[in-house]
């Protein structure tokens, strides 16, 4: 906020059915508060996703400002394309949505981070080597909306970007050790149905707790023992 300058900074993260959130703000004084709100993946389109994966920082100083046309040579043999540029003009319905929220310009910055736990500590060179390449994926966007048109120095940008690099690690960290904890729990939770088994008591895994809908995601589960079934 006070390093862009812009008048409003939000968090914005992608859940798993791609819905968005906005987790975190900080405005001007008088802008209407958008935190806690929810909108549909439509809103970012899987093709305007991809672009952010390719370029992490996309800039728009005034949606209003007039678009220049790009000619190319006719003697070439493919469109250009201009989607690995800063300076491509917005689309007319993300213009009209801008204009939706009141903002004139924008800064908006890609969080990526790597699919997966980080395994790679403890393993010899050759184990690494032998490593498939992590999965990137978009976990949110940090956007910056202005009321006013706005430019941003490429300096100031190439340090925005360095920012989101710093997150992703910390969110990175925070999912490794959701997944280490989530692990110890099914751990333990094997353990306890394993032992209900081997003291041949099969009911336990549906009748105690914990029983066998919290090994797995599932909305039901059911035992057939004896001729007799048991519904979770």
């Amino acid at each position: 906020f006070e390093l862009t300058g812009y008048d409003r900074v939000m968090a914005y993260k992608f859940h798993e059915d791609d819905h968005g959130e906005v987790i975190s703000q900080i405005t001007k004084p008088g802008l209407e508060p958008y935190l806690g709100l929810h909108y549909p993946a439509t809103d970012i389109p899987q093709a305007a996703r991809f672009l952010f994966m390719k370029n992490k920082v996309r800039m728009i100083c005034d949606c209003n400002a007039k678009p220049v046309k790009v000619y190319q040579d006719e003697k070439l043999t493919f469109d250009l394309t201009l989607c690995g540029s800063t300076l491509r003009a917005p689309h007319s319905c993300h213009s009209q949505y801008m204009d939706n929220m009141s903002s004139i310009a924008s800064l908006v910055m890609a969080v990526v981070i790597n699919e997966g736990v980080d395994e790679e500590e403890g393993m010899e060179p050759a184990q690494q080597e032998q490593q498939q390449p992590k999965r990137k994926r978009l976990w949110g966007l940090v956007v910056c909306h202005n009321t006013t048109p706005r430019f941003v120095p490429f300096p100031l940008r190439y340090a925005c970007e360095f920012l989101m690099q710093v997150f992703a690690i910390h969110v990175n960290k925070e999912f490794e050790l959701e997944n280490q904890i989530q692990e110890k729990n099914i751990l333990r939770t094997q353990t306890l149905l394993c032992d209900m088994l081997l003291r041949d008591v099969p009911l336990g895994i549906v009748t105690q707790n914990p029983n066998i809908m919290d090994l797995v995601k599932c909305d039901g589960a059911a035992l057939l023992y004896n001729d007799k079934i048991w519904r979770l």
